[in-house]
This record gives C-alpha cells, sequence and structure tokens, in this order.
C-alpha cells in the first residue's frame, strides 16, 4: 500500500500571499478527496489512514494556513475566514467537486465554506470541533477558549505540549517523523498564536448557527464518543439543524483517525464513494 509522502517530498503553493503546504498522492483517476488538518497537528495526521485511501481516491491533504506548517496570518485565526480561505485553495490547486474531510479545527471551517460558498465540495465529513451554538466544549479546549488572554500561555514549551499530546493517543506507536513534523509546525510563537482560531469560536459560532438550515451540503459527522474536549450534544445539535446531515458515533477518544485509523478510512470511502448521495 502506498505511504504519504514524507515531509520532505511536500509540495508548496501562494495563495492569497501565504506558502501553504501540502501533499498529493493516491489514484489520479480516483475520487478527488481533500484531507485538512487538524489542531495541534498537520497533513501528517493522516499518514496511519492514507494507504488505506490511495486504492479509491486521488487524495490532496492541506495544511490549513497558520496550522501544520502552511504560513499564517492574524486575520485567519477563524473558522469563517478559513471558510472563505478554502475556496481559494481548491481554485488554486483545482480541485474540482471533492469530497473533505476535516475532524477538528476543519469542522467550523468547511460549515462555514459550504454555508458561504455552496457547492465547494461534493461532501464534507467532520467532526471532533465546536460547532454548535452554545458552546459545549470542555477541558483544555474550554480552559483555551476561556482564558483572559493569549498570553497567559505564551511560558508554554510547544514542543512538550504537542509531543505529549500525540505520543498519548490510544494505540498508535507515532513515528518520529510525525512528531518531529508536529512539533516544527508550533515552533516559537505559532502554537500560541494558533489558539486564536479556537477562541473565535463564541462569536462565529454564533453566526454559523444562523447559516446552517441553509446549507443543502451533505454533512456526516464522525463522532467519537469519548472525546475529552466535546460533548457528543455537538455534532448531533449541529446534525439536527442542517438538512443533509448524519452523525456516525466512534468507539474513540478524540483522535479517531489515529486511534483506529483503518476503520475510519472504510468510513472515509463508504461515504464519499456513494452513502453522501442519500443522506436526506
Amino acid at each position: 500500500m502506498d505511504q504519504i509522502p514524507m515531509p520532505s517530498e511536500a509540495e508548496r503553493i501562494e495563495i492569497d500571499g501565504l506558502s501553504i503546504r501540502y501533499v498529493r498522492g493516491g489514484s489520479p483517476a480516483g475520487v478527488p478527496l481533500v484531507l485538512l488538518s487538524p489542531w495541534p497537528e498537520s497533513i501528517y495526521a493522516y499518514a496511519p489512514s492514507w494507504p488505506y485511501l490511495t486504492g479509491h481516491f486521488s487524495i490532496t491533504a492541506i495544511d490549513l494556513p497558520g496550522f501544520g506548517l502552511s504560513d499564517g496570518r492574524a486575520d485567519l485565526y477563524s473558522p469563517r475566514a478559513v471558510g472563505e480561505f478554502l475556496q481559494l485553495v481548491t481554485d488554486a490547486l483545482g480541485i474540482w467537486k471533492a469530497h473533505a474531510v476535516g475532524p477538528d479545527i476543519g469542522t467550523a471551517a468547511l460549515l462555514f465554506a459550504e454555508a458561504l460558498h455552496p457547492g465547494t465540495f461534493t461532501s464534507i465529513q467532520v467532526g471532533g470541533g465546536a460547532a454548535a451554538f452554545p458552546l459545549r466544549v470542555t477541558g483544555l479546549l474550554k480552559d483555551f477558549i476561556d482564558a483572559p488572554s493569549l498570553e497567559a500561555f505564551a511560558g508554554a514549551d510547544p514542543a512538550e505540549i504537542v509531543s505529549g499530546a500525540v505520543r498519548g493517543i490510544p494505540g498508535y506507536d507515532v513515528p518520529d517523523f510525525v512528531v518531529d513534523d508536529y512539533v516544527a509546525s508550533y515552533a516559537g510563537r505559532r502554537f500560541v498564536d494558533s489558539i486564536a482560531y479556537v477562541r473565535r469560536y463564541p462569536e462565529e459560532l454564533e453566526e454559523l448557527s444562523g447559516l446552517l438550515p441553509d446549507i443543502q451540503t451533505p454533512v456526516q459527522f464522525l463522532a467519537a464518543k469519548n472525546d475529552p474536549y466535546l460533548s457528543l450534544e455537538d455534532p448531533h445539535a449541529v446534525a439536527a439543524a442542517l438538512p443533509h446531515a448524519r452523525v456516525v458515533e466512534l468507539e474513540n477518544s478524540h483522535n479517531a483517525w489515529e486511534e483506529s485509523p483503518k476503520a475510519y478510512a472504510a468510513l472515509i470511502a463508504a461515504w464519499a464513494l456513494g452513502g453522501h448521495a442519500v443522506v436526506s
């Protein structure tokens, strides 16, 4: 089975003045599939599931602006802004009629993308990231949102936070190159700056709640039952507000894409290869 291209093989493209990192692989004749980086990870979060997807899909994995090793900018640490930016990305990379997978921070961004620019993607799969209003978040994510300012985290060691988080993923013997990529992705101020994204949730998810009923794109939530940051009420509440959505509950904690990569890839394939077309 094909392995994800190594970081040294990743490509870059300039979009709106930013250098955006991405990798491509899979079958050129396959169904277009876009994978968006979770946080505080990168496109290499998909290293375990990549081999199970390459036979069916033409894959483009993208580090969102300010995440992974893509350039960031203050105005883009926002789900709404990233949702807008995704249309620029698909245009620049020539991605048409793709299915998009965006766990974690990609959840709200993809919902905004389809609310603001309907049809950017054929369908979306999300989960593990806040999208409901009022907020239903817990643990460290709540601490990030409720802190008086970003400077409350300025003294933290990003390498310790990031490597500790990935080393603690149940059942995942994480390759060193993946840990190294995550640590490099959030070195210096990058981790602290990236927290600004989730601190926009209270304001922007309230706006998103008013847009949900008009999103016609099929949406599937892959919702982990044991997520320490997000209640299962969140995806169920958002799905109930969408015209074409379903929730699949997973026997996982937060990082389902790394904990159960084969099963996660099977859910992606079943949805993108036909399941999305029958969601009412």
